[in-house]
């Protein structure tokens, strides 16, 4: 069913695919970054997805990236890596590059700081000064929709996310099956590598890189707030509140940032995780609800102000029937109808869901589902890992 379909990547500023750039999957080449610019953030953008299939034409199929550890030991399957810096609201984000390891704070003005009445006068000073970025506990990253998918959800996705929060990142919050679901996580836990400082743009690598870590005024920064050198410890340091206080996405500083996982085949369109796969695509594209079928599928990621509701980015993998792209890799009117009903919520209006069954009909190897056998294979694969470390999850809370 996957081969009726072709990716396309798109990254902007806002969930408007209309104002979105078409993202060269798999390429290595600093000519090939997306730029992203606004009065809240720079961004360059490189995606790289294993046994690409999808646009534009000619996209290379591979990336070095994944031959490289500790992809190829991984199995990854796709990268979203991000190089950006957050501007400070209402001026003063085109600043000179930080690079003295501050917390930063002090500057911060903006009419918002208090002091001015004598009253309060006391307080004030007893408060730590506001910082001068964004707290740890405010950057998110995750899925949105704008509608509900609670329907087009298979068999077993609960517990899907079970293992998902279980295994994967127990920092993600949120509820698929709401009226706009979303599943964000703080940035500080969900992505695989931070690198404070510029980080590199390596052909030979695939592109952008990012180790774990940060040029020398970053490292010196991280060690003074106690984040961790090493990746996955730093993502298990990131789950607890106060940790994430400490840590401030700072104004005019440059980060470098991967999302990457084995987990997602975007080929397939299914979601494998230890002891348990989803097939999505069948669901989304009819077979679990009757015969309805979508010109074209959305999985989006965002990076967000928990605090503010800003949007910082918006990266957007689209499938769209193969039939609806030209040659030339443009799409015909029916894939570009198709955006704009979606891009003004008339998406699910306009290609209304059948009534569904109070049950979704299972496929006969589905019939005996069971989230218990599910959950016990999943722990008979991760065996040999402490399931009972820290806030109750395993030693090693996230991969």
């Amino acid at each position: 069913m996957a081969e009726k379909y072709l990716i396309r990547v798109t990254a902007g500023l806002s969930y408007d695919l209309a104002s979105h750039t078409e993202v060269p999957v798999n390429c290595a080449d600093p000519n090939g970054l997306v730029h992203i610019a606004s009065d809240l953030i720079d961004a360059d953008v490189c995606v790289r997805v294993n046994n690409y299939r999808g646009l534009p034409r000619g996209a290379p199929e591979g990336s070095v990236y994944f031959e490289r550890e500790p992809h190829r030991g991984n199995g990854d399957q796709y990268s979203i890596a991000v190089r950006f810096r957050l501007k400070k609201p209402g001026g003063g984000g085109e600043g000179v590059e930080k690079g003295d390891g501050g917390g930063g704070g002090g500057e911060g003005d903006g009419g918002e700081r208090m002091g001015s009445d004598d009253a309060q006068q006391d307080d004030d000073e007893e408060e730590e000064e506001k910082p001068d970025g964004v707290l740890g506990t405010d950057l998110q990253f995750g899925n949105d929709f704008d509608h509900p998918i609670r329907d087009r959800l298979p068999p077993g996705f609960g517990t899907a996310m079970n293992i998902v929060k279980w295994w994967i990142d127990p920092g993600l919050e949120g509820d698929p099956y709401a009226d706009v679901p979303y599943l964000y996580g703080p940035a500080l836990s969900s992505f695989n590598a931070i690198h404070v400082g510029e980080g590199e743009q390596d052909e030979s690598k695939g592109g952008l890189w990012f180790e774990e870590g940060g040029d020398e005024a970053g490292m010196e920064w991280r060690r003074e707030i106690g984040a961790p050198d090493d990746a996955k410890q730093r993502m298990k340091w990131a789950l607890k509140a106060g940790n994430k206080e400490k840590w401030t996405w700072e104004y005019g500083r440059s980060y470098g940032v991967d999302f990457f996982n084995p987990y997602i085949d975007f080929n397939e369109f299914a979601l494998r995780l230890p002891g348990f796969n989803l097939p999505i695509m069948k669901y989304w594209d009819g077979q679990g609800l009757r015969h309805h079928r979508k010109r074209s599928h959305q999985l989006r990621y965002v990076l967000r102000n928990r605090s503010t509701g800003q949007v910082y980015l918006v990266v957007v993998f689209t499938l769209h029937l193969a039939e609806d792209v030209n040659e030339d890799g443009t799409l015909k009117p029916a894939a570009l109808e198709a955006m704009a009903r979606a891009a003004d919520g008339q998406g699910l209006k306009d290609e209304a869901l059948p009534e569904p069954e109070p049950e979704l009909e299972l496929e006969p190897d589905e019939e005996d589902f069971s989230e218990e056998e599910v959950l016990g294979e999943a722990r008979r694969k991760l065996s040999g890992v402490d399931l009972n470390g820290e806030n109750g999850t395993k030693e090693d809370d996230v991969d």
